[in-house]
Order: C-alpha cells, then structure tokens, then sequence
C-alpha cells in the first residue's frame, strides 16, 4: 500500500490502489486482530516451543468457538 505524506497527497490511482488491495487483504487481517484483541495473544511469555504450540491451538480452538458464536447470533446456522 502506498502512503500520502505531509504536503504530498495519494493520487487518485495510489487511492484506487490501496483500495483495490485493502478488500483482498481485510478478510485475512481481522482475524489475527480479533486473536490479538479478544485473546490478548500478543505476546507468548511460555519459553520452549511445544508450549507456545500448545498456547496457540488451544488460541486458535477458542477463536473458531467465539466465530461460531458470532455466525450463529446473525443467524446465519
């Protein structure tokens, strides 16, 4: 993604750009915000590797049960 800067404002292309890129990229990018905001899974503080393995599948496990929740409160199942 291009940025504008102080003085030197995006063209109307580098907007279309950025536009174009941010819809392909949004769907893939909430779901690590919503592991970082709602399971505060920033920052492992566990020191060997299985253990950070097991940390973000029981992260991931959980986030597939907060989607499911979500779908099912829009009544989409």
């Amino acid at each position: 993604m291009r940025r504008g800067a102080r003085d030197h404002p995006l063209n109307i292309l580098d907007k279309l750009r950025n536009r174009r890129i941010s819809k392909k990229r949004a769907p893939a990018e909430r779901h690590y915000a919503v592991i970082k905001r709602v399971f505060h899974a920033t920052h492992v503080l566990v020191t060997t590797v299985q253990r950070v393995n097991v940390k973000m599948i029981f992260t991931a496990f959980g986030f597939n049960l907060y989607q499911l929740w979500t779908i099912r409160g829009q009544g989409a199942v």
